[in-house]
């Protein structure tokens, strides 16, 4: 199969789809792959690693979209779009809900588009969503603690406190993978640290876990308001997967928090989980909404991309294996939940949540790919 790996061209995104280790693997596999020119370099990989690892440097970006696989990180952006083809497979992350126009441009090219973030484990987990939720996790709570800085707007609040001062107030809204290592370092920083979350079950475990050093509150209206008001910084860990964040933070609860006290919304990808959030980028990652500071930021782990790129491609590689060595219709067929990552298929949505939020007709992917395979 030939793979192509299009450098990314969303702002400040220095990840890159593959590293020189899984081309290696590739091409060990008689694949060929194409990388288009300084894709890695922000990652720390040069063009001649890619080289001797068996890839063809590529300056064209068209040339790289020309391949049957394009194996990236982030969704398109519209000046991709002009790339899409019926014969194109897409593998990357795609967040469609809060993204009727790439829904529109990938149903019209007629492609085949299969979602990291939608894959599914035999135990239920998300096995490509979940190492970039570990570093925006923890990349949340540095995030956080470095807006609480005066200077950058904040409270002027040190996350940890001193001896005889008290540390900060973190609410982490959210227990799922997020959630767990946002907690964990804000405990690491000695913060104190309150999770909300629906799941009684959910709460159990993290207390199980962390001890009197977590309060585990459960996530009523009145529970969200009093611990959202006193918080200093508070973390939106929630994912609803495929579909868009729900509003849960409305303008009103913002503005009865504090001044200076900030707003990290990990869930901006999916349309963020507050009525007042917008996307930001790295360049300008904060704004202030009824007084409160909001880092808002797209794609969070493109701050860390060596540490990403290697982490999304332990968990990636495997996928795109099978891909390669059995086709399309054959590597979904064999494994229900790599199927279900499957969110467009030759002008059909096949991914319920986005259906829904779109108003389109849904097609069970499973029921479509094994049909063809039949």
């Amino acid at each position: 199969m030939h793979i192509g790996i299009p450098r990314e061209i969303k702002e400040m995104e220095n990840r890159v789809g593959v590293t020189p280790a899984g081309v290696s693997e590739l091409v060990r596999e008689d694949h060929r792959v194409l990388v288009e020119k300084n894709a890695g370099v922000g990652s720390g990989f040069s063009n001649e690693e890619y080289r001797e690892a068996g890839a063809s440097i590529v300056d064209n970006p068209s040339e790289i979209w020309s391949s049957e696989m394009v194996y990236k990180v982030k969704e398109p952006l519209a000046d991709e779009y002009n790339y899409f083809r019926d014969d194109l497979l897409l593998f990357t992350y795609l967040h469609l809900a809060p993204d009727p126009e790439q829904v529109k441009a990938l149903l019209a090219s007629g492609c085949r588009a299969i979602a990291y973030e939608s894959v599914k484990a035999d135990g239920g987990s998300y096995p490509l969503l979940t190492p970039m939720s570990e570093v925006a996790g923890r990349m949340a709570v540095q995030a956080g603690a470095t807006c609480l800085e005066k200077a950058k707007g904040g409270l002027g609040r040190l996350i940890g406190g001193v001896t005889n001062v008290d540390p900060a107030e973190v609410v982490v809204i959210g227990g799922g993978v997020v959630g767990y290592n946002s907690i964990e370092i804000a405990i690491g920083m000695q913060a104190n640290v309150t999770v909300l979350d629906k799941s009684a079950e959910r709460l159990d475990q993290l207390e199980s876990i962390f001890g009197d050093k977590l309060n585990a509150v459960l996530a009523t209206d009145e529970n969200n308001h009093e611990c959202i008001k006193a918080a200093d910084i508070v973390i939106g860990a929630v994912y609803i997967p495929g579909a868009s964040a729900p509003k849960l933070i409305s303008r009103e609860l913002v503005k009865s928090m504090k001044d200076g006290s900030v707003f990290v919304d990990v869930a901006i990808d999916q349309g963020g989980c507050s009525e007042t959030s917008k996307p930001t980028t790295h360049s300008e990652p904060t704004y202030v909404e009824e007084g409160v500071l909001h880092y808002c930021v797209a794609n969070m782990p493109g701050a860390v991309p060596m540490t990403s790129t290697y982490a999304l491609n332990n968990a990636t590689i495997s996928y795109v294996l099978s891909l390669a060595n059995n086709g399309f219709n054959a590597a979904l067929t064999l494994d229900d939940g790599f199927c279900e990552g499957l969110n467009i298929h030759t002008g059909k949505v096949t991914i319920a949540a986005v259906a829904e939020e779109h108003g389109y007709e849904y097609h069970n992917p499973i029921d479509l790919i094994k049909g063809l395979s039949e």
